[in-house]
């Protein structure tokens, strides 16, 4: 009898009240054994009055508030270290905006039960696609890519991609305080130092979907920190 692994799904959100629902219902759709954790940094959308109702009549759901916002980064780490704390073997990292279909949910969890420490729903492996970009975020997306791998020695085609998968007891080995992004150079900084203590990787195809509801929260000045703090790291490294 094949073994069975207890996945965590987690959702950083900050002001996702429209989303949530529709996510979370796809979730369990796709994913149906799996628990639900949103880590909220006080939206002041209601965001996390939502999942606490939820979490009354629905054990799935789990719920980690913070006082303000700290940041993706940090809220990714919070997230890992939930799953490490609860003995969970797997956790699956989604962004809450409907950019990251849950339909790709199977295919991402059964590359991690083959044996891979992490699995990247990837935009930039055959199959894989972006729907609903300008084309100047295509060339951004893909220089920002091709930074990463140059400076960090990464092989892995979409670095910059927040849909993964970890291996819990890989994460036990990582020293969380050595990670020193805050925003959206924790996506390549967090493989950069997995790959460090041995990780084998996977990428899975994957469509991105512009989000349909609420508001981006990148800019141009996290654009910018992100891009600093990856040179930060590979001159260091």
């Amino acid at each position: 009898m094949p073994q069975k692994y207890r996945f965590l799904i987690a959702l950083a959100t900050y002001n996702e009240r429209e989303n949530l629902p529709i996510l979370t219902s796809q979730i369990v759709e796709f994913a149906p054994d799996a628990d639900i954790l949103v880590v909220d940094d006080s939206s002041p959308d209601g965001t996390a009055s939502w999942v606490e109702e939820k979490m009354q009549h629905d054990a799935r759901f789990k719920l980690i508030q913070r006082s303000g916002k700290q940041g993706l980064g940090t809220a990714i780490l919070a997230a890992m270290d939930y799953a490490v704390q609860n003995n969970y073997d797997f956790i699956v990292n989604m962004d809450a905006d409907l950019s990251h279909p849950a339909r790709f949910l199977p295919a991402v969890i059964s590359k991690a039960e083959e044996g891979n420490d992490v699995v990247i729903g990837s935009r930039y492996v055959p199959g894989g696609k972006i729907e609903g970009w300008a084309w100047y975020r295509h060339l951004m997306s893909r220089a920002i890519n091709m930074y990463a791998r140059c400076l960090l020695g990464l092989q892995t085609r979409d670095n910059s991609g927040s849909f993964r998968c970890y291996r819990v007891a890989l994460l036990k080995r990582l020293d969380f305080n050595s990670v020193i992004s805050r925003g959206y150079s924790f996506f390549e900084e967090i493989l950069f130092r997995l790959r460090k203590l041995g990780a084998t990787f996977a990428e899975v195809p994957i469509t991105f979907e512009e989000r349909q509801a609420g508001q981006s929260k990148l800019n141009i000045k996290e654009i910018f920190i992100a891009l600093w703090l990856l040179l930060r790291i590979g001159i260091t490294k």
